[in-house]
């Protein structure tokens, strides 16, 4: 028999029984749904949380009075929040113990700001960012036009700001902003540049924001309750692990940190938040394959119960296939790829029914788009396999059958 043939015959044994064939491939749909509406969603939520930690340029590192990731609920938060906040002065000093990087940027930020042109103002959702020259380097800031903010600008105080694009949207329309005198919490500020148009992160919007040098937040805000992000960049990957190890026991000696007490400072880089994304979802992974591994079992033996039950049926025909000619193997093939392709079918189904309800899921999240494609050709390999393995006794059954036997069955 040529393979077409026995697809053919498959396929046709496949459409003639369509209740048997329905609950056979129920138990893979749902075995395969699991697991793909589980790594849909978790595919999604990465790329976008990816997408807001990719704002710190290559070979840069953060340091901070919080974690970037914080997990143990309030109870950790009333920890972190008991740390000293990282000042002014001890950026300053940290500044000038590490010359060997290339360069450093601090940041301080204040939310809920309204800011004002002529008679237009906006919600009171802007956030006021106060940075130095290096954060416009470690951060990855880019400008759709005008300049970034330079250090006279900081040793003059100057009033001078980039906005984001959700500022030019609110205040001002058709009219250019560059040059335009805005108004953030009733101090003129003229627009120096305008940052090009960040990614969302989960329907939050990360344009809406004003950036100023760091001594001009300062003297707008002050240095009480204040608590300054530092970013490092170093020169090459070689230099990065030392001058991360450096900046700790920097940062110990700069804060009093007795020996053998743990960091009053959190220091994470791209790299190490995604780890810690992976973490988290690295058990939920974990379960989500448990749950489908049981389901493709449970659906792998219903795939032999019945294809053993087909071959019953079916004895008088592989009786009459054997007298004329078959061999063992068309025989063996034919309920194989049947078993096999009952799998495939299954497996698309799931495959379709996890990446749409994952993609829904997502979307309420407002995460960014993301199809695994990765864990669709994993499904549909983990199909065939299933389609194999439990297909593999009721194919070689009926092919051993002694021909004349079976054209005597009744």
């Amino acid at each position: 028999m040529k393979i077409t043939e026995i697809f053919s015959v498959s396929t046709s044994s496949i459409k003639t029984n369509k209740l048997r064939t329905f609950l056979t491939i129920l138990g893979i749909v749902v075995g395969i749904f699991s697991i793909i509406v589980i790594m849909t969603i978790i595919s999604m939520l990465q790329a976008t949380i990816q997408d807001s930690v990719a704002m710190l340029n290559k070979n840069t590192f953060r340091i901070q009075k919080f974690p970037q990731i914080m997990t143990g609920g309030r109870e950790a938060w009333l920890r972190y929040r008991n740390r000293k906040d990282i000042t002014v002065d001890e950026y300053y000093r940290f500044e000038s113990l590490m010359p060997d990087v290339k360069y450093i940027g601090a940041i301080l930020a204040s939310d809920g700001k309204v800011i004002k042109f002529n008679s237009k103002e906006t919600n009171p959702n802007i956030n006021v960012i106060g940075g130095t020259v290096g954060a416009f380097y470690t951060y990855n800031i880019g400008l759709q036009k005008g300049r970034e903010i330079r250090q006279f600008d900081l040793d003059y105080t100057n009033h001078v700001c980039i906005i984001g694009m959700d500022v030019v949207d609110k205040l001002f329309g058709s009219i250019d902003p560059l040059g335009q005198t805005i108004r953030v919490d009733g101090n003129p500020v003229q627009v120096i540049g305008v940052m090009e148009k960040q990614p969302e992160l989960f329907g939050e919007s990360m344009d809406n924001l004003v950036i100023v040098p760091l001594t001009t937040y300062l003297a707008y805000y002050g240095k009480k309750d204040q608590s300054v992000d530092i970013t490092v960049m170093t020169y090459s990957k070689e230099d990065y692990q030392p001058a991360m190890e450096a900046a700790v026991g920097y940062m110990r000696t700069i804060r009093k940190v007795p020996p053998g007490k743990e960091n009053d400072f959190d220091i994470s880089s791209n790299e190490s938040v995604m780890s810690q994304i992976n973490d988290i979802t690295e058990n939920i992974r974990i379960g989500a394959m448990a749950v489908s591994f049981i389901a493709l079992i449970a659906a792998g033996v219903g795939i032999m119960n019945i294809m053993l039950v087909s071959v019953s049926e079916r004895t008088k025909e592989i009786g009459i296939r054997k007298a004329i000619g078959a061999k063992k193997i068309d025989i063996l093939l034919q309920f194989l790829v049947e078993a096999v392709t009952l799998s495939l079918i299954g497996g698309i189904i799931g495959i379709i029914l996890g990446i749409g309800a994952g993609l829904i899921a997502g979307s309420q999240l407002y995460a960014k788009v993301v199809i695994p494609v990765d864990w669709v050709f994993i499904g549909l390999s983990v199909c065939v396999l299933v389609g194999v393995v439990f297909g593999t006794y009721p194919a070689y059954k009926a092919a051993n059958m002694d021909p004349i036997e079976a054209l005597r069955y009744e």
